[in-house]
């Protein structure tokens, strides 16, 4: 939906199943306009696309985009994003390290990500920016050589050089976000600023970069991290670096005790990835691969733990549990500051298969529409939307 400032906000339609196009958008019929019904009725509503890699070769076959650009038509619905940082299966099995693979340094990433951005260009309304989410360029330990490292930032150039060719021709700006995420190749806000440095010293006389490709920052990636909102933005802001997307996304925080390790088994899964950086005394950082691995490794402390395991924005911390929505608030304050900082705004809460019950007590689309109204709600009380 439109906000203030030439704002957009969607909710990232990764939640659901969808690996083939049928499959995609048979969840943009079944949920999508539901919950557009219940949040913005009457004016256009903006959808935060997820193509898998098999989806994308199907919508790009002539008569199933025209039909699929005819009912955006029909529904008062367009898109301005697009998650392309899964590639292949998102849901209903083991996903964990595979869902970096393949990663920037094959060409299979590559065109992959360049198809989006062809559909893209054909998607987003005149008028509106248009961006595509990518992975931290690889999981840490699948980098193994410079050579590795240089094939990535060499990928990334060719992206840039299409998405540039691409906004050329048609007029529509685009650009594509590197979204950072724990034991990532790109990690913390500090890393991504050293990455970019390094993309510009491959050509130093090339300032494309600094239109076409840019950060999705994730406020659970980064607040599991232990950054701080005006740090971040702010190192980022000195070196140039493009915010892309904003991902509103809640992270899971405990004091690792007894009684918290006991019932943080019930987050542990076999889809996903669960990272954790656990906080010492003297504010030291330990990270863990996942859930398990430190609840197997590491004794009962008062350590602070950031878990990667996104939970619903609106909810309340308990005795247990406690979240990270200062961090999302925090981000909110800055953009209240510099709303030119990033345009496009999106719902982040993808782990709804695996939530346990306490957090799972309602339907995916009361799930939905409660996060839109918290966030609205957060968004008005700055001013950049309107409050009901």
């Amino acid at each position: 939906m439109k906000l203030n400032h030439h704002l957009h906000l969607a909710y990232s339609t990764n939640i659901h199943r969808g690996e083939n196009w049928d499959e995609t958008f048979a969840g943009l019929e079944q949920y999508t306009l539901k919950v557009r019904d219940q949040v913005c009725p009457t004016e256009p509503y903006a959808i935060g696309l997820r193509l898998g890699d098999l989806a994308s070769r199907e919508l790009s076959e002539p008569a199933t985009l025209s039909r699929f650009q005819k009912w955006l038509e029909q529904h008062n619905c367009y898109v301005f994003t697009v998650n392309g940082f899964p590639y292949g299966r998102f849901h209903g099995g083991r996903v964990k390290e595979q869902v970096y693979v393949p990663d920037w340094t094959t060409c299979e990433r590559l065109e992959y990500t360049k198809r989006l951005f062809d559909l893209l260009a054909q998607l987003v309304p005149p008028g509106v920016e248009g961006s595509v989410s990518t992975s931290p360029c690889s999981f840490k330990e699948f980098i193994q050589s410079h050579g590795q490292v240089k094939a990535m930032r060499d990928n990334l150039w060719r992206c840039i050089d299409h998405i540039a060719a691409l906004s050329e021709s048609t007029g529509k700006p685009l650009h594509l976000g590197l979204e950072p995420e724990p034991l990532c190749f790109l990690e913390t806000s500090q890393e991504t600023v050293d990455f970019f440095d390094q993309m510009r010293a491959d050509r130093p006389q090339d300032s494309s970069i600094n239109r076409f490709l840019g950060m999705n920052y994730d406020t659970c990636h980064l607040a599991v991290e232990f950054e701080e909102p005006a740090e971040a933005l702010a190192r980022l802001a000195a070196h140039e670096v493009k915010i892309s997307k904003l991902h509103f996304s809640s992270a899971l925080k405990v004091q690792a005790n007894s009684e918290v390790r006991q019932a943080l088994t019930s987050f542990v899964d076999d889809v996903y990835l669960h990272q954790v950086v656990s906080r010492g005394p003297d504010s030291s950082l330990t990270r863990y691969r996942d859930l398990d691995e430190a609840l197997a490794r590491t004794k009962a402390s008062e350590d602070e733990w950031r878990i990667h395991f996104h939970i619903p924005l609106p909810s309340p911390p308990t005795g247990l549990f406690g979240n990270t929505a200062d961090h999302i608030l925090g981000v909110m304050d800055h953009l209240k500051q510099n709303p030119t900082l990033c345009s496009h705004l999106e719902i982040e809460t993808y782990t709804w298969e695996v939530m346990p019950a306490e957090f799972k007590n309602r339907s995916v689309v009361d799930q939905l529409v409660a996060e839109y109204r918290w966030c609205l709600a957060q968004l008005a009380k700055r001013g950049l939307a309107t409050g009901n």
